[in-house]
């Protein structure tokens, strides 16, 4: 088994540009797993499909293929409000979790990032780390992200966003938004992202240290 690292949290806690550096640091390949749900939402959206409807949302996630996550509409805001809503399905999540463990099992190593990865696709992942901030914090910084790719929206309706998604996603029945037992708490409301990093880097090494490598 490679060495994997389970990077979970909250939308716009940092998890993401976190796991990215993180991968390219060590070597090891990359998966936004959050970029499955949004892909399934999307194609949802494309074919005029209701998100609520479960046995569409599944079927939608048992035909994606990976080269969707490359599409930029799956990082617009409409995406991840619908990715949270079809997340909720336990068919989507079942239809995705032999993809997400496939990738997971690359050698020597593995990078995810999401909100279950530590607790169900990878309860095993020798690195496990819960990247979180405020959600005032997560508003302004997923605010100035939209807005630079052109979406005209305010920080007042960004930070609803934040707390219905994360209310959604705690809340929801199947494989909730939580932290795992054994992962290293990362609050990065105060920190700069290089300082993030670091801090992110540093609970990586120990685990590697820990598992003698």
């Amino acid at each position: 088994m490679g060495f994997i690292i389970a990077v979970d949290g909250p939308a716009a806690s940092g998890k993401g540009t976190i796991a990215n550096v993180l991968a390219k640091d060590f070597g090891f390949p990359f998966l936004d797993t959050g970029l499955l749900y949004r892909a399934v939402g999307v194609r949802l959206l494309a074919d005029h499909q209701d998100l609520d409807d479960g046995a569409a949302a599944e079927a939608c996630a048992r035909g994606l293929e990976l080269s969707a996550l490359e599409r930029p509409e799956v990082r617009t805001r409409a995406a991840g409000e619908a990715a949270s809503r079809v997340a909720v399905h336990a068919g989507v999540r079942a239809a995705l979790l032999d993809l997400q463990k496939s990738f997971a099992a690359h050698e020597p190593g593995a990078v995810l990032d999401g909100r279950d990865i530590g607790t169900v696709i990878t309860p095993h992942a020798q690195a496990k780390l819960f990247v979180t901030a405020a959600p005032e914090v997560r508003a302004e910084r997923r605010w100035r992200q939209l807005n630079g790719q052109g979406e005209a929206v305010t920080y007042e309706e960004i930070l609803a966003d934040i707390r219905k998604r994360d209310e959604r996603d705690s809340g929801r029945h199947s494989a909730p938004l939580a932290k795992a037992e054994d992962a290293v708490l990362l609050d990065t409301s105060e920190k700069t992202i290089d300082a993030a990093i670091d801090a992110a880097r540093r609970i990586v090494e120990a685990a590697r240290a820990k598992a003698g490598i």
